[in-house]
């Protein structure tokens, strides 16, 4: 999701919010709204994939191969 994107879905809330949209603003606002939540849950999901804790006994257990699903090499 690139700055323009961003703007954009800005844009259409402040005209949504002063004088309405039109359908197909309406439905580019929802396009972009998922684009931007997809983004979102893609972000984080890699952000938890890349969590290792270190346990009392002084191993290390990496979450993302643990729970992520990702595979070891």
């Amino acid at each position: 999701m690139d700055i323009a994107s961003i703007g954009r879905i800005n844009e259409l809330y402040h005209k949504s919010q002063s004088t309405g949209l039109s359908e197909e603003e309406k439905e580019e606002q929802a396009r972009l709204r998922q684009e931007y939540i997809a983004a979102i849950r893609r972000s984080l999901r890699a952000n938890l994939n890349h969590i290792s804790i270190q346990e009392k006994d002084g191993s290390v257990t990496d979450l993302g191969k643990t729970f992520g699903g990702i595979k070891e090499e």
